[in-house]
């Protein structure tokens, strides 16, 4: 994760020399830096932190006070609920936002006004959530820093499309994923090992976000004239939204994949302490959800990095993208047929392992589906609702299963065939080996 050793995965090919503005539609052919890799790991970093730690420790425990229930399923119903309620804003906030940067005119290019405007946003409505003691403000403040989220990822992910060749888009796709698992226990350690309040905790997170930001801004942006922009009308707009699976077959099959798999994944991981507690009956739940945690978090990192390159040299996307999601199906089947703790320790590292590899490799295959180069923005925005919807449904769905249709045995069967179903969706692409 260190510079110096993202520096040198780079050292090897020709970089393109630094102060070079990349021309807004041409598809990339010249390698990024090591320093581009780094600084766009870092803003990778203080996103998930920023994102991550408020949805594992801080958004529930705030909702759960104000709530006071005495059934656990009441408490995940009300977060599910409040994510519920961001996740519809996001469906509509990272489709407008990557279709607005694909237009923007600005001597600071396309894509950097966005990623300033979207941190800044997701920064100030943290601290915002950090001072409320009523859910419906609390559901408000949530959904802005979920909207700040939107705008700000739609941008940075258009990049990759704008500025990174094929041959290493797996690669630096990985730097997206890892640093995911590292800003989930960085930011859960230091809120737990600090004994940070709530408003402390928020505050901390937002800190965190602009600080590993900000350098990202720094580095070249494609200048869009007002010539070359694309015309925009609010029923363009609209139609855009739209991408017809029968016209792009490869964009719409691989979009219904990274749903399933984005579901399945959702629904094995959001009630894991609930599994441990009521299900498994361990006695110390919150230690072995770290243990399982670290462990999952782990087999990400190794996967995202080694398996997203490997798919960069052999020049394949789809045989990852199968074994990633079938790993994940194995993973909560063996949850589901055999409840201990020794088995969801597998699992995790099961889990951990395809789903480090399907986030990078699938970004990189997504970049490869895109129907129109001038629209990368609005397509990749489309491709990240569905990474970021059914993390926000995921305890809702999982606890209405868990209480109304037959336990854990039956929300780990559905994981794991949803997860099947979502490797099996990505057969039919034909554009990407």
């Amino acid at each position: 994760m260190t510079e110096p050793a993202i520096l040198a995965s780079a050292s090897s090919e020709n970089t393109a020399p630094e102060g070079a503005r990349p021309a807004p539609f041409a598809e990339p052919t010249v390698p990024v830096t090591g320093r581009w890799i780094t600084l766009f790991a870092l803003a990778w970093l203080g996103i998930w932190m920023a994102q991550l730690t408020p949805v594992q420790l801080l958004l529930p425990v705030q909702v759960e006070a104000q709530l006071k229930a005495a059934d656990w399923v009441d408490n995940v119903v009300a977060f599910g609920v409040v994510s519920g309620i961001a996740g519809f804003f996001a469906l509509l906030a990272y489709p407008l936002t990557g279709a607005l940067s694909d237009r923007t005119v600005s001597r600071f290019g396309r894509r950097r006004p966005w990623i300033a405007a979207g941190a800044l946003l997701f920064a100030g409505s943290l601290i915002m959530l950090g001072r409320q003691d009523g859910i419906v403000a609390i559901g408000a403040w949530w959904t802005a820093a979920i909207v700040g989220f939107c705008v700000l990822t739609a941008a940075l992910t258009a990049t990759i499309s704008d500025q990174v060749p094929v041959g290493q888009r797996g690669f630096v796709s990985g730097w997206i994923s890892a640093p995911q698992a590292v800003g989930t226990i960085a930011g859960i350690v230091a809120v737990t090992t600090v004994f940070l309040g709530q408003f402390t905790g928020y505050a901390t997170m937002a800190a965190f976000l602009v600080v590993l930001v900000i350098p990202f801004l720094f580095t070249e942006d494609a200048v869009l004239t007002r010539e070359q922009r694309p015309k925009l009308t609010f029923g363009e707009l609209l139609s855009g939204f739209w991408i017809s699976p029968k016209r792009f077959p490869d964009f719409g099959w691989t979009l219904l994949s990274r749903i399933l798999v984005n579901i399945g994944n959702a629904l094995g991981t959001t009630l894991l302490l609930y599994f441990l507690q009521y299900h498994v009956k361990v006695a110390n739940a919150e230690d072995s959800l770290l243990v399982l945690t670290l462990i999952y978090m782990l087999f990400v990192v190794l996967a995202s990095l080694f398996l997203g390159r490997l798919s960069d040299r052999i020049g394949r996307r789809k045989l990852f993208v199968l074994i990633s999601s079938a790993l994940q199906g194995i993973a909560a089947l063996l949850l589901a047929l055999f409840p201990n703790l020794t088995v969801a320790t597998v699992g995790a590292g099961l889990l951990g392992l395809g789903y480090g590899c399907f986030l990078s490799v699938d970004q990189a295959l997504a970049t490869q589906v895109l129907p129109d180069p001038a629209a990368r923005g609005k397509d990749l925005g489309i491709m990240n609702i569905a990474t970021a919807v059914p993390q926000a449904v995921a305890p809702l769905l999982g606890a209405a299963v868990v209480a109304y249709l037959g336990g854990f045995g039956v929300l780990y069967l559905v994981s794991g065939v949803v997860s099947v179903l979502g490797a099996l969706a990505v057969l039919p692409v034909r554009s990407v080996r």
